[in-house]
């Protein structure tokens, strides 16, 4: 059975749709506010905290996936070129690093506007997009940082493709 087959009203409001998506995948999550919800999506670099709030106001779904990621200040221009060198790859959302919370931060969001709704399908590529950019750009970000690779060097770890089988 389909996610969507789970949801037969036309109108469920799209942070229940992410609580029922948190359940279903079992990810630890808090509904903040009947607009918000926090939960935790763990990765294989690290342990994505994404926030989805629901503003009315603009009829925007707003995602925020962090990760802790503490660049020393001589770094963070090398790691400003290189985030965007992958904001040119990113096509739905864009990565921006946060000093005052030292995270990372992947941001999105879906635009409802017309009394549009957001289907569960959508919802869950939106979280899985964040969270493959995350991954595919984490190491990336640790060769800029720690490894003295260059932005151009960094980016074609991410790229590349694998061969091959394990």
């Amino acid at each position: 059975m389909g996610l969507s087959e789970n949801y037969v009203e036309d109108d469920i409001h799209p942070i229940d749709i992410v609580e029922q998506l948190a359940t279903h995948n079992d990810w630890d999550f808090d509904r903040i506010s009947e607009e918000q919800i926090a939960m935790a999506v763990e990765g294989q670099w690290s342990t994505y905290s994404i926030t989805i709030a629901w503003s009315a106001y603009d009829q925007t779904l707003r995602m925020v996936c962090m990760f802790d990621l503490e660049p020393p200040k001589e770094k963070q221009p090398v790691l400003f070129e290189l985030l965007n060198s992958i904001n040119d790859r990113c096509w739905a959302g864009a990565f921006a690093y946060w000093d005052d919370q030292k995270s990372m931060v992947y941001r999105y969001g879906l635009v409802l506007a017309g009394g549009n709704i957001a289907s569960p399908e959508q919802i869950d590529t939106m979280i899985g997009a964040a969270v493959m950019s995350a991954e595919r750009y984490y190491p990336a970000m640790q060769l800029v940082l720690y490894g003295d690779q260059t932005p151009t060097q960094a980016i074609e770890v991410a790229i590349a493709e694998a061969y091959g089988r394990a």
